[in-house]
Order: structure tokens, then sequence, then C-alpha cells
């Protein structure tokens, strides 16, 4: 009260309240996110449903997740210009990166609503350690969930143009993997990132929640299918060093110096796909211990 809280009441709603806008339920059980995986429910059937659904005269969509894993709410939040935020201290990142907040849903037992540091103009909604976990479908909220608008993604021109060290990955369609390597890079100065269209959306709340929030600053773009999408660095002076357990690739340590280097990097298991192993002008490898092939 006097904060722009808003309680959530404990008890389901089975249908919008009187007065409220039109909106349309959708019900798409069986989804499975991720690339490689059978999809009895897929990103194109989702699209269509709530296509049709506007084109009835419905002002707003339902998605019923009860059957789901959590990539379609994910997809649904990408395609409306959205995504979470998980934690203090990476919704404070995202706002320090300039995203613009919408709406949060805390704890309602926090003595504080939001940080300090973060300003929501927007509602501030509180429920019940028991109600968040209905709502996030899993334990772990951080005690905090923040809404923010995506702002319109880099062109591969403007990411590249100003870069000298880069990392360029390949199928990595895992957002812990994607969070991991982005909080890996911006600790060792790496200047940017590329990903295939195969790969994880940065943004996706695992993926910000493992980076510690550093996803919202590090630039990164889209680049074309690989091994094609390497021509566009190739052109901009990068010498590409695919990396790689091979035994008979250099150690990474004795990479000759090259004003601009660009890091190839595959998903777990498979690594990097032959085609693109050829494409890039080295292969590297970094020595580990104890019969550990990779990290």
């Amino acid at each position: 009260e006097g904060k722009g809280w808003k309680e959530i009441p404990s008890t389901e709603t089975k249908t919008p309240a009187k007065g409220s806008r039109k909106l349309a339920r959708i019900e798409l059980p069986g989804f499975y996110g991720g690339q490689g995986r059978s999809a009895r429910t897929s990103y194109k059937d989702m699209a269509a449903a709530v296509e049709k659904a506007v084109k009835g005269g419905a002002e707003g969509v339902i998605l019923d997740l009860s059957q789901n894993s959590g990539g379609l709410l994910e997809e649904a939040m990408r395609i409306a210009g959205l995504f979470i935020a998980e934690g203090d201290i990476v919704v404070e990142r995202a706002c320090a990166a300039g995203y613009r907040l919408q709406h949060c849903l805390v704890d309602a037992r926090r003595p504080q609503p939001v940080p300090a540091a973060v300003e929501c103009a927007g509602p501030v909604f509180a429920a019940s350690v028991k109600v968040l976990e209905r709502i996030t479908g899993m334990g772990v909220h951080r005690g905090m969930l923040a809404c923010f608008e995506r702002r319109p993604l880099r062109t591969l021109e403007e990411v590249v143009s100003t870069a000298r060290r880069m990392v360029v990955l390949e199928g990595v369609n895992n957002p812990t993997n994607v969070g991991v390597i982005v909080r890996s890079a911006a600790a060792l100065g790496v200047d940017a990132m590329l990903l295939d269209p195969t790969c994880s959306d940065p943004l996706y709340r695992r993926a910000a929640r493992v980076a510690m929030g550093a996803v919202y600053a590090f630039p990164y773009a889209r680049t074309a299918p690989l091994p094609g999408g390497l021509e566009p660095l190739r052109a901009a002076g990068f010498v590409t060093v695919a990396l790689t357990p091979a035994p008979d690739a250099i150690d990474i340590a004795d990479l000759p110096n090259s004003e601009r280097i660009a890091l190839v990097l595959g998903a777990e298991g498979h690594g990097l796909r032959e085609p693109t192993m050829a494409a890039a002008d080295l292969r590297a490898r970094i020595p580990m211990h104890s019969g550990v092939d990779s990290l």
C-alpha cells in the first residue's frame, strides 16, 4: 500500500474477472524447447494459435503451461518483446544496462519490495512463496522477478566493428551454457559475442541468472549458420580459432599474436560441426589434466 503493491490472491482464478479485457485461453500440451528435441507443439504452432486468437477479437491471451516445459514461456516472452530477470543483483544490472522495467513480482515477506537501485514505475506484485512457486513453475525465484522490455538486437556489423576479441557460438542451445560463456568471456576481457541461429537466447531467464546479469551489458549479435557465418569476421580481419579437445590441435597458449581474434565454440557433447572446424583458420585446445577432455 502506497508503494504500488498489488496483492495476488492465493486462490486459483479459472476465468478472467468480470469487466476485464477479452482474453483467449490457449492450451499447447507437449511442448519441448531446445534445439534437436522432438516437439509435439512447436514455436510455429504457438504463434499460429496466438495469431488466430487475435484475429478472433482477443485483446490478450492466457497460455496454459501446465503440460509444458519452460521453453514455451521464454519464447512467448521473446515474441512479445519482453524478458524476465531474476534476483536483486540481476535486476539491478538490467536496469543499469538501460533496459526499461515494466513491473515486478516479489516475495511478500521482503521488508523492502525492490532494491534501492531499482526504479519500478509500474506495479509491484507481492505473493506468498507458494503462489510464487506456482507462477514460476519452480522453487527458485530468488525473491524477485522483474519484467523488462527488450531492445532491438544489435546488428552484426555494429558488434564486429568495435571488437578485437570475440567468441562465436554454434549450436549452444542450453541457456545455462550460454550464461556461463558470457560471464567467463566478460570476466576475461572478451569484447563481444556472435551466436548462430540455433543458439539459445542470452536474455532467457536462466542464461541471465547464471551470467549474474553480465548478458545485459555484453555486446552480442546473431550471425548466419556456420561456417558461412564466419565470413563477416574474416572480412573484418579476424583470425578464427576453432576450440576442440583434439590432441593434434595447437595449445591455446601457442596461438600466434593477432590484432583481432575470434574463438569459435560448439555445444557440449558433439562440439563444433566438421564443416565449421574445417573453415576456421586455426584449431586450438586447452590442455587439461586427469582425463578431462573439455570444459
